[in-house]
């Protein structure tokens, strides 16, 4: 069932909150000597995926034309 466009508005605000408090969490625990590397490396693979899904639900938005 394909989503509504408030419904993927909705959905595209949500990650990008996440993804901004993401963004500021890695910055602040990269400057932490003593930060453990592994969580870091998942927090930037949550960032990069949530990065994905942003993109998949803006390309949702735009309609499409026949060519």
């Amino acid at each position: 069932m394909p989503l509504e466009p408030s419904e993927i508005t909705r959905q595209l605000v949500e990650l990008r909150v996440e993804h901004r408090d993401l963004d500021v969490a890695i910055a602040k625990l990269a400057t932490d000597p003593s930060c453990d590397d592994l969580q870091l490396k998942r927090m930037k693979v949550r960032k990069l995926r949530l990065k994905d899904m942003i993109a998949y639900l803006e390309s949702k938005l735009i309609p499409d034309l026949d060519a």
